[in-house]
């Protein structure tokens, strides 16, 4: 066994797979991150990346669910716990989105173990389509989705469950768009030296939960929406 391939076989190899994968996924993208890419940054051979994963689809799960399986765990260890603190009273709108979106803002602020690095590709994710990554991260969100709606369902019991989960779906696509980093708000701000991940939390929380509490929208019935197009 030559030097290279020792190096490749060891204990921490796969984690330096992983490690290499994950931050190249931020910088390129999945597609255009390649097998030869993250072989070179993790300084491994593809033999050794085969031996871990099997295939590229294979390592991509990994990478998610390295993080993703302890990040929702979390959650619906949180949510467990508001609800029996509960005990049968209804739970406040606040405390469900602090149990969701709170864990995944703390590990963004995580810029020593790999977490801030995670939920920017996480945020990436989001924003980007890939069906194979898209189906995967509906299973891995199954449960957790499950539980969280049908809390929030029952906290706002006089809001239509549609507008519930467009909601959702605004912070999510909110939450996504601010752990991705400042450089969007760059554009418009010039220069931006307001960027520290321990002030993120606060407001971006302030946030979600304006926009959970705000007014329902008013719709122009479909009639009258019909008038205006042909005017």
């Amino acid at each position: 066994m030559t030097l290279s391939d020792s190096r490749s076989t060891t204990p921490d190899t796969r984690d330096r797979i992983l490690d290499a994968a994950e931050a190249l996924f931020v910088e390129h993208g999945l597609e255009a991150t390649s097998m030869r890419m993250i072989t070179g940054r993790a300084a491994a051979n593809l033999a050794a990346v085969n031996y871990h994963f099997g295939s590229k689809d294979a390592l991509i799960q990994a990478v998610f669910r390295r993080r993703l399986t302890e990040l929702n765990r979390q959650r619906l260890a949180a949510l467990d716990r508001i609800e029996a603190e509960a005990s049968g009273a209804q739970i406040k709108p606040s405390q469900i989105v602090e149990a969701f979106f709170g864990t995944a803002l703390a590990l963004a602020a995580d810029t020593e173990h790999g977490g801030s690095t995670f939920m920017r590709l996480l945020g990436r994710t989001y924003t980007e389509p890939n069906g194979f990554v898209r189906q995967f991260l509906a299973e891995e969100y199954a449960e957790v989705l499950e539980r969280f709606l049908a809390a929030l369902y029952g906290s706002l019991p006089g809001v239509p469950r549609e507008e519930i989960l467009w909601r959702f779906h605004f912070m999510m696509g909110a939450m996504s768009y601010a752990i991705a980093g400042t450089d969007a708000l760059q554009l418009f701000a010039g220069t931006f030296d307001d960027a520290d991940p321990q002030r993120l939390m606060p407001r971006l929380m302030s946030f979600l939960l304006g926009g959970l509490r705000a007014p329902l929208p008013t719709f122009v019935p479909t009639d009258e929406r019909h008038g205006l197009d042909a005017a």
